[in-house]
This record gives structure tokens, sequence and C-alpha cells, in this order.
């Protein structure tokens, strides 16, 4: 770990695959990292999410190695190893009142599209990724998700562009890659991820109602199986490009996300060696 910034923590709120891409840019910075998560994460792209290990017990994505831990004392043993640990920890405060020292930087990844309990005064910096929070008010950065011209900007006051509510183009496709849940129930698989795919093959079922193929590609992203959904839920996604590799390594987005967390951290810090 880089002398340079060991006593500088980093939390992040969530375990996603974009949230995966933020731990991988910070790890090979030299930032000591620990992920907080749900008891029953709701990822799609599970085989590049942190958030699988609370699922698995552990999990490798690339240089990434994750593994689940049951304590904030359990999580310090591994912060400074090079292994990332992920606690589940719904609420951050119990977190932070637990910790040997000050948390430095806390990052919400959860892209849950608004603030659901991220307040500027948990840490000397807060970072928000995506729309629901406002710069300079909850938290004191906020990164821009959004595909297109702007995504990774760096935002110190005022908020990320709002949320469409569709899915970015990928390979022309948008809405139509994302798999909902038909109804809502307990969502099974008979395709892995990584699996190609024809147009109109069944993928799954939720509760015995089928879900199928959209259009041919590959499986990219399935909740796990034995999640409870609600209709309408965003349960997977299928990519037109077809790529398997895609589906088991870190996305463009979710690099560039990261990068644009890692610049953030980095000017902030500047900042205060000029005052």
């Amino acid at each position: 770990m880089a002398a340079l910034f060991v006593d500088k923590l980093v939390i992040i709120r969530g375990g996603g695959d974009l949230a995966t891409g933020v731990a991988y840019r910070l790890q090979q910075a030299g930032f000591p990292l620990l992920v907080l998560e749900l008891a029953r994460p709701l990822v799609v792209r599970r085989r590049v999410a942190l958030a699988t290990a609370v699922l698995e017990g552990a999990v490798d994505i690339e240089e990434l190695h994750g593994r689940l831990v049951h304590s904030v004392a359990e999580a310090m043993q591994f912060v400074y190893t090079g292994i990332i640990p992920i606690l589940v920890a719904p609420q951050v405060e119990p977190v932070l009142d637990s910790l040997p020292a000050p948390t430095a930087v806390i990052v919400d990844a959860r892209i849950a599209k608004r603030n659901i309990d991220t307040r500027i005064n948990q840490a000397p910096l807060v970072i928000g990724m995506g729309p629901g929070f406002t710069a300079a008010v909850d938290c004191h950065a906020v990164i821009e998700t959004m595909r297109g011209h702007t995504l990774g900007k760096i935002i110190w006051s005022g908020t990320a562009l709002p949320n469409t509510g569709t899915p970015g183009v990928v390979a022309g496709k948008g809405a139509e890659r994302v798999l909902r849940a038909p109804q809502a129930g307990v969502a099974r698989w008979r395709l892995a991820i990584g699996q190609q795919v024809k147009a109109g093959d069944v993928l799954g079922d939720v509760d015995g109602m089928p879900v199928t193929a959209p259009f041919a590609g590959v499986v990219r992203g399935q909740i796990a199986p034995g999640t409870a959904v609600s209709a309408g839920m965003k349960i997977g996604d299928v990519d037109a490009r077809g790529v398997t590799a895609h589906c088991f390594t870190i996305s463009d987005k979710a690099l560039a996300l990261g990068g644009a967390v890692l610049a953030a951290i980095l000017a902030f810090y500047n900042r205060q060696k000029d005052v």
C-alpha cells in the first residue's frame, strides 16, 4: 500500500459494477478501501461486482480480490493487504463509529438515482455518484454518470443531469437490452452470464413466467437466482455485441467513473495543501 495514502481510508457505499470500477482505480492508486453492501445485493452484473462476495464469500474481478467480512474489526485486518473487504452495512454511521481512525473519504456509489442518507458531514470528503446529490449541499462533489459528452465530469457545485429512466444505448440497443421482471416473485435462471443467446430464447423465469432474450447477443448480467423481485424491476441484461469477455471485465463506463472519483479525491487534497 502506497505510504502517501495509507491514512486515507475510502469507504465505498455499494459494490455494483460501477462501484467496482471505482474500487479498481482507487486500489491501483494506493488507497485503502472498505466496501459496504446490502445483505441481499440487487446487482445485475454479478461477475464484475464486488457485491458478489456477499453471496459467494469472495470474488475475483481482474486484479481485484474481494472478501466478505463480518465486522469492522475483521475488515481492518484486510484493508492494507490488497484484499478488499466487503461488509454488510446498510447504514454508514455504525461503521464510522467503529473505525479505529476517522474515514477520509466516503463515495456513495449505490447509483440509487436519489440521495438515500448521504450527508456532507459524514467525512472530510463525501462524493455522490449520479443524480440525486447536490454538490456543496449534501456532498462535496458529484460525479456525472450519464453516458455522453459529460460522463465522468466532476461537479463541485450543483447536480448531475436528471435521471431519464432510459438506459444508455449499447450497440444500438437501449431500453430493450434490459431484462425486467414480468411479475413479482422469485427469479430463477436456465442460462448463465456469458452464454450466447438468440432472440426469444428463454433465459429463466419469475415464478413460472418466462424471461426471454429480446435479441441475439450474450447474457451480460442477471440478478442472483432466488432473489425476490417486484414487477418491472431490472433483473438482467443482454449485450448485442455478443462478446463473452465483456461479461467478465470491468466496463469502459465503470473505469471512466472510477477515474473521475480518483481525480476528485486528488483535487480535493491538493486544494487542502494550498489553504
